[in-house]
C-alpha cells in the first residue's frame, strides 16, 4: 500500500489537540492509518505551516439557492429577507444549475466534506450525481393552514423521492423536515415526524426576535409576512408556552433535532430542555453568524449555549444570506466575538460534532484508524484553509 504523510506546527484530531511532532499517515484515498511520533514516520512526511484538521462539516445550507448570491440586500431583518427569498428564488434552470457547480466548488475548496443541505426543489439531484461531498438532503415542506397538510406533505414527498434515487438506502441521507414553527401546521408535523425512516430531522428555529414574538403573543412584524403571501392566519392562537416547548412535542425519542440558528434562544429555553423530559432523542445547535450578521440578526449566545453544555455545529446557510460558503470564515466570525473561545473548540464543532449531527461520524469527523474525514491545514489565524486530501 502507498502512504501520504503528514505533519504540522499542530495537528487537531476531531477532539483535541495531538502532540506535536506527530505525523498523520493516510492512504493515498485518504483513509487514515496511523498517527505515530516523527522518530517513528520515517520518509517523505511533508511538514506544513499551521494546524492539521479533519475535513470541516456544513450543517445548514441552502445549496439551490446559489443563484442569489449578491441579489438581496444586507441588513433588511427576517421578514424583509424570508418575503424577498420568496419572491426572487425563480431563475433560468440553466443559470441555477451553473450557480448550484459553481458553490459545490467553493465548499470542496473551502475544505468541506459534507453538508447538511436544505432541498425545497430537485435542482441540486444533477450535481449531487457526482457524489463529491456527502450530503444529508433535508427536504424542507412548509405550510401554516391545516387543511393543506396533505397536499404540502404529498409534494414534498415527491421532492424527497427524486433524491432517495440516488442512495441505496434513502433513508440514510434523506429526510422530509419542517422550515420553522411560523410555517407547519400541527397537522403537518405529525405527518413529517411520523414519515417512515425519519430518523434526521432540523428546523430553523429561533431566528429572530419576530418569530419569537409571533409564536408567544401573535404579535409583531412576522404579521408582514403572510400578509405577504396573502395568507390569512386569524386562525392563530399563540401558545401558552415558550417557542421551544411548543413545537419540540411534535418529535419523537428515536429522532434527532438539528435547531439552525438560535439567535433568540435564552435561558428559559435551555432551562427547559435541560430539566423537562423530552421526546426527542438528540438535540444539536447549529450556528450560522454570518447569515445572522447579512440578514440583520444578533448573533446567538454562544457563552449561554456552552453553559448549558449544548452540542454545537456550525452552518453557512446560502449565498442567499452570505458572501461565501466557508465554515472556516463562520468560526473566524465566532472568534471575533467570542475570542475567549478555545480554538480546539470550534473546531470540534466544525468537525466531529458536525459529523455526529448527521450521523457521518464512522466516517469522517476525527483522526481515527479507518475513517476517511479529509485532511486540512489551516492557518493560525483562521483566515486560510487547503485541502490535502
Amino acid at each position: 500500500m502507498n502512504y501520504r504523510k503528514f505533519t504540522a506546527d499542530h495537528l487537531f484530531t476531531g477532539s483535541e489537540w495531538f502532540s506535536n511532532g506527530s505525523v498523520l499517515i493516510t492512504s493515498t484515498e485518504g483513509e487514515i492509518i496511523d498517527l505515530v511520533p516523527a522518530a517513528e514516520a520515517g520518509e517523505g512526511v511533508a511538514n506544513y505551516s499551521g494546524i492539521l484538521s479533519p475535513g470541516f462539516v456544513n450543517c445548514h445550507c441552502h445549496l439551490e439557492l446559489s443563484h442569489m448570491k449578491g441579489i438581496i440586500p444586507e441588513k433588511t431583518g427576517m421578514v424583509d429577507f424570508l418575503v424577498r427569498v420568496i419572491q426572487q428564488r425563480g431563475f433560468d434552470g440553466a443559470i441555477i444549475q451553473k450557480a448550484i457547480e459553481a458553490a459545490e466548488n467553493s465548499m470542496l475548496q473551502n475544505g468541506i466534506v459534507a453538508v447538511g443541505d436544505i432541498c425545497n426543489t430537485p435542482n441540486t439531484v444533477e450535481q449531487k450525481k457526482q457524489g463529491r461531498l456527502l450530503y444529508h438532503n433535508f427536504i424542507e415542506t412548509m405550510g401554516f393552514i391545516e387543511q393543506t397538510a396533505a397536499q404540502r406533505f404529498e409534494a414534498s414527498r415527491a421532492v424527497y423521492e427524486q433524491f432517495a434515487r440516488l442512495y441505496r438506502n434513502p433513508s440514510e441521507s434523506n429526510s422530509i423536515v419542517p422550515h420553522a414553527p411560523y410555517s407547519v401546521s400541527p397537522a403537518l408535523f405529525q405527518m413529517i415526524t411520523h414519515f417512515p425512516g425519519n430518523h434526521l430531522l432540523a428546523i430553523h428555529s429561533q431566528e429572530s426576535g419576530a418569530e419569537r414574538e409571533f409564536i408567544e403573543k401573535g404579535t409583531g412584524d412576522f404579521h408582514r409576512l403572510y400578509q405577504a403571501l396573502n395568507i390569512d392566519i386569524s386562525f392563530y392562537k399563540p401558545r401558552s408556552t415558550g417557542s421551544l416547548p411548543a413545537y419540540l412535542t411534535h418529535f419523537l425519542p428515536n429522532q434527532s433535532l438539528i435547531l439552525v440558528h438560535n439567535t433568540n434562544t435564552n435561558k428559559e429555553d435551555l432551562e427547559y430542555i435541560a430539566h423537562c423530559p423530552l421526546p426527542i432523542g438528540n438535540l444539536f445547535f447549529c450556528l450560522c453568524p454570518n447569515a445572522n450578521e447579512y440578514i440583520g440578526n444578533p448573533l446567538p449566545n454562544i457563552d449561554l449555549l456552552r453553559e448549558y453544555k449544548a452540542a454545537i455545529v456550525v452552518g453557512t446557510d446560502s449565498l442567499a444570506s452570505n458572501h461565501q460558503l466557508s465554515v472556516l470564515a463562520e468560526l473566524q466570525t465566532i472568534h471575533q466575538h467570542y475570542p475567549h473561545l478555545e480554538k480546539s473548540e470550534l473546531l470540534q464543532w466544525a468537525t466531529l460534532n458536525g459529523a455526529r449531527a448527521l450521523e457521518l461520524d464512522e466516517v469522517i469527523g476525527s483522526f481515527e484508524v479507518g475513517k476517511k474525514p479529509g485532511v486540512l491545514v489551516i492557518d493560525e489565524q483562521f483566515t486560510k484553509v487547503e485541502r490535502l486530501v
